[in-house]
């Protein structure tokens, strides 16, 4: 009884999040009569029960007990094609970090920036934006290429609304790692994909978060990720972007715009004491997004079935086969 009385203020607190972001999302976003409110993603973030050495690999058995997020869809949401390699994440908590893991599916892994606080979305990369009180404004960005080349950037507010990032912030303290399943940067064979491991400190999310941070039992932080994917072409044995050719943006919540820089429109991560459990939140579409979530979050709350390998060939939920790597 004890677990789903706080297991139900977890749902009425995720309600009250989601409804404020109805209204954060209709300021962040053109008014468009035309498409429905969709609610954001949500996911809930179990404690794990010993602190996490990083080193890109995600088989520790912390990452195992939890489930992953939805594969990422296009950043302007279900109306796009499915993206043409999956894409995944896991998150999790102590008192000292907030944790992430992510997998992409690549049969091309390639990198060429090293420098750090380089324009690292100019690589393939992976995206974290975390908005810690969900006021659209005072957000971090981390991105990170397969070289695990870092980029850490703050903005007091989005770029629409006259923001500029401050890229002289930095998250002292932070741990990365990336683990290639396959070859980085060679031409000759078809690679798996890559995961990367990361560990966000509080103190440094704890700058800007104008609530208490390590979070407490229920709280909610908007955070997304994002996947930028170029096309490519092989020169003499190396890889280089195709000229003339826009990048892909592939994200797990859709922003429904090509603009990771809209705060509202962000996923919601709901953090728990537990250890246990696989509660995850599977959002709904539709007018009462906000009232099916807490629905689902009270009612039908599941425990996700194990997902294939990376690089498997099984099926996408609702997409059909995996299309079959073509090199080059």
């Amino acid at each position: 009884m004890k677990f789903g009385r706080r297991f139900s203020l977890l749902a009425l607190a995720l309600l009250a999040v989601t409804l404020a972001g109805t209204a954060l999302q209709m300021i962040d976003s053109p008014l468009d009569v035309s498409r429905p409110y969709v609610a954001p993603k949500g996911y809930v973030c179990y404690r794990t029960p010993e602190p996490l050495h990083i080193d890109g690999k995600l088989d520790k058995p912390a990452w195992l007990a939890v489930p992953w997020t939805d594969y990422f869809v296009d950043i302007e949401g279900d109306a796009k094609p499915a993206p043409r390699f999956r894409t995944r994440a896991k998150m999790l908590w102590d008192d000292n970090y907030f944790y992430i893991g992510a997998e992409l599916e690549e049969p091309h892994v390639w990198a060429t920036l090293t420098q750090h606080d380089t324009v690292i979305f100019q690589d393939n990369d992976f995206e974290v934006f975390i908005d810690p009180n969900g006021d659209n404004h005072e957000y971090y960005e981390f991105e990170i290429n397969a070289l695990n080349t870092g980029w850490d950037l703050f903005l007091p507010k989005p770029y629409k609304d006259g923001g500029s990032a401050l890229n002289g912030w930095e998250i002292p303290g932070l741990k990365t790692a990336v683990h290639i399943e396959g070859t980085l940067n060679s031409a000759t064979d078809i690679d798996r994909g890559w995961t990367v491991e990361m560990a966000f400190p509080w103190h440094a999310l704890a700058e800007q978060a104008h609530r208490p941070t390590p979070p407490r039992e229920d709280d909610q932080w908007r955070v997304n990720f994002s996947r930028v994917e170029w096309r490519h072409e092989i020169d003499r044995g190396k890889y280089r972007r195709v000229a003339g050719k826009r990048e892909d943006n592939w994200v797990w919540s859709p922003q429904h715009v090509i603009d990771m820089h809209r705060p509202g429109n962000l996923g919601l991560c709901a953090v728990h004491e537990s250890t246990r459990g696989h509660h995850h939140i599977p959002a709904r579409s539709g007018g009462v997004g906000a009232a099916a979530l807490a629905h689902d979050l009270l009612c039908s709350a599941s425990i996700s079935p194990p997902a294939p390998a990376l690089g498997s060939n099984s099926p996408r939920v609702g997409t059909g086969p995996l299309a079959p790597f073509i090199p080059g």
